[in-house]
């Protein structure tokens, strides 16, 4: 199975960051029509390859969230996990991409579906118009071995933008920062405990006393912040505590009039799970405090919710907007995906048998995280979903890894999968 993780580091050497993954497409298609595949191309930059009659079709995300130093990836493994120095590692999604690789290498008849631009919206499945012929198809990019996976979250982006005046003041000036903490996906990782460096940051604030200048904070809209600044103005030196960097500077502008209210609503803000699915044992709603940006008189705040159905993502949504237009702010909820509904089929089943074959035990799941099946299933109807991939951890951060012995096994299930359909009657 060496040849999977030599196609991830073939991938992972080529840029593909979210919006900026032109190089890897390009490099996908030649690599697929090099193999003797067909393949189908759309505005969104999607690709389609097939080839024969298929009656699979495998599927995958080729953008990733680029954190740290990416896409500069310095691969390395420790205790048998691959992990990149200092960067995110793209092993969400580049473990599916690297494993449809090595089945076109190997002649298989089947449809391989490459959708843009997941990570930043799932703007590739919104814009898929394609005539599929399977009437299966297993997603690669769940982060789990030995599970099935059947559902999964939806998802909106709320934005809040607001102006305020500025002020002259000559005092002191001082960076305050909470900097590399663990940092997280916003789906799988919200239950984790992991801290928010923005909410970290506005605790303190709400210790001192200070004008604001500026506040930074937030990495991604999909992931939990690991490093948050805010400069101040004050006559009193503030003191460094814990997890927080104190440094005077200096600095001419003007501070933010009324700035405090910005510190007071994150402090306000409910990050994290709002509630949770007992019988699935995961997140039921949540949301993330992502990015904020509070200088030269606008302060934007990002964040992004979830929930396991239509009607949770909606509570999620309208609460916080109304929770933002309590504080004067111009708010917006966009980049909507649908929920992924549970749903166990002759197709899940055949899927669980494999997996419990390879891995001695399997279970069927929904995850807390926007998988690529909720908005396929919605335009493609007839077709029926599972969801599978390698064991993965802290994806979006610079800790992300994923373990090695995971794919191996991971890519045997994949072609038991295959070799069942393949001979099956079971399945309509």
């Amino acid at each position: 199975m060496n040849n999977i993780i030599e196609h991830f580091k073939t991938i992972a050497a080529i840029p593909h960051c979210s919006r900026e993954a032109e190089r890897l497409f390009e490099f996908l298609k030649e690599f697929a029509l090099r193999q003797g595949y067909e393949v189908e191309t759309d505005d969104a930059k999607n690709l389609l390859i097939s080839r024969g009659t298929p009656k699979l079709c495998l599927q995958a995300h080729y953008d990733m969230v680029c954190m740290g130093k990416a896409p500069n990836i310095e691969i390395y493994e420790e205790d048998g996990w691959l992990m990149a120095k200092d960067s995110s590692l793209g092993a969400d999604n580049g473990i599916g991409i690297a494993m449809m690789m090595e089945l076109m290498e190997q002649g298989r008849e089947l449809e391989f579906l490459l959708t843009s631009d997941e990570e930043i919206g799932l703007i590739g499945a919104n814009a898929l118009a394609f005539d599929l012929q399977s009437k299966m198809m297993l997603n690669l990019d769940s982060e789990d071995e030995a599970e099935v996976y059947i559902g999964c979250a939806g998802g909106a982006d709320i934005t809040a933008i607001k102006s305020f005046d500025t002020l002259a003041d000559e005092r002191p000036a001082y960076k305050i920062s909470v900097s590399d903490l663990p940092g997280g996906h916003s789906g799988v990782d919200i239950d984790k405990d992991i801290p928010n460096a923005i909410k970290l940051l506005a605790d303190y604030l709400g210790t001192i006393s200070y004008s604001l200048v500026s506040i930074e904070g937030g990495e991604r809209h999909n992931s939990i912040p690991a490093n948050a600044t805010a400069i101040i103005k004050s006559g009193i030196r503030p003191n460094a505590t814990g997890l927080i960097q104190i440094e005077a500077i200096e600095c001419n502008e003007a501070i933010l009039r009324n700035g405090e209210e910005i510190v007071d609503l994150i402090g306000r803000f409910r990050h994290g799970v709002w509630a949770t699915n007992e019988a699935l044992q995961i997140p039921e709603q949540s949301i993330n405090l992502a990015i904020i940006s509070a200088k030269e008189g606008i302060c934007r705040i990002d964040t992004s919710a979830r929930a396991m159905s239509a009607d949770g993502l909606a509570e999620v949504a309208e609460t916080k907007v109304r929770f933002f237009q309590e504080f004067s702010f111009d708010t917006q909820a966009h980049n909507k995906y649908p929920s992924w509904k549970p749903q166990i089929t002759d197709f899940t089943r055949l899927v669980e048998e494999c997996m419990g074959e390879v891995f001695g035990t399997s279970k069927m799941m929904a995850i807390h995280a926007g998988l690529e099946c909720g908005i396929i299933g919605e335009k493609y109807p007839s077709i029926k979903f599972a969801s599978i991939g390698p064991t993965i951890r802290y994806p979006h951060s610079t800790r992300e890894k994923v373990k090695i012995d995971s794919v191996d096994k991971t890519f045997e299930l994949l072609e038991n999968v295959i070799a069942k359909i393949a001979d099956s009657s079971r399945i309509e």
